[in-house]
């Protein structure tokens, strides 16, 4: 997920911002967290950090201050309800590759089904949030069963739990993976399956080497 993102995307695209505000905040609150302890450590790490502007170290700068924008209702139980299918998908490949696959989730409508859709707005994506933490080369989102199923697809079933608002929205929610071989070429940039041919870069690598053409 992160490697995609910090790798493959143009440099100042918002998926590769994001992932790299997201390390920053991390590395900011774990230096913060064991501080008290192995204070040494934490300083030559504060120190080093190049973006920091401020030289008073991490002793007079204050203790953890996560900022609120951070707790989106929802996100969690939207994460983990994808981090369940994903799992039920790896399962069921047996140790392949995943990224020689291309996935399809159906959900009936309902909680479920919106909180997958805040991770991949459109019906079929090949860099949404939902495909990168699928690990597939393809998703794809239905509110129904597809009326044709390739007999080489693995259909797998499951359910998710949803607790929001501390227990007050509570909703227990099945889905179905269905996981099926992609038709399509290995990208020589990204590694994902979804390149038409083998000797060129996938849509997406292709539109990123062009920006960084132009920017040049």
């Amino acid at each position: 997920l992160l490697s995609c993102r910090l790798y493959c995307e143009e440099a100042k695209d918002p998926k590769r911002r994001s992932c790299q505000t997201v390390l920053a905040e991390a590395l900011d609150i774990v230096v913060r967290s064991f501080a008290p302890i192995l204070p040494h450590l934490a300083e030559e790490v504060f120190q080093y950090i190049p973006y920091k502007k401020d030289s008073e170290g991490v002793f007079r700068t204050g203790w953890i201050n996560a900022s609120s924008a951070w707790k989106k209702p929802g996100m969690e139980e939207a994460i983990e309800g994808a981090c369940a299918m994903r799992d039920s998908f790896l399962g069921s490949i047996s140790g392949k590759n995943s990224l020689e696959y291309e996935v399809i989730i159906v959900i009936e409508p309902g909680l479920l089904f919106e909180l997958m859709e805040a991770l991949q707005a459109e019906e079929t994506s090949t860099v949404s949030q939902l495909n990168e933490i699928m690990m597939a080369s393809q998703t794809t989102l239905l509110s129904e069963f597809p009326k044709e199923t390739p007999s080489d697809a693995n259909i797998i079933k499951g359910t998710f739990l949803i607790n929001l608002e501390g227990g007050d929205i509570c909703e227990q929610s099945s889905y179905k993976v269905i996981a099926r071989p992609i038709g399509k070429a290995k990208c020589p940039r990204c590694r994902r399956y979804t390149a038409e041919s083998a000797s060129t870069p996938c849509p997406r690598c292709l539109q990123v080497l062009a920006a960084a053409k132009g920017s040049t």
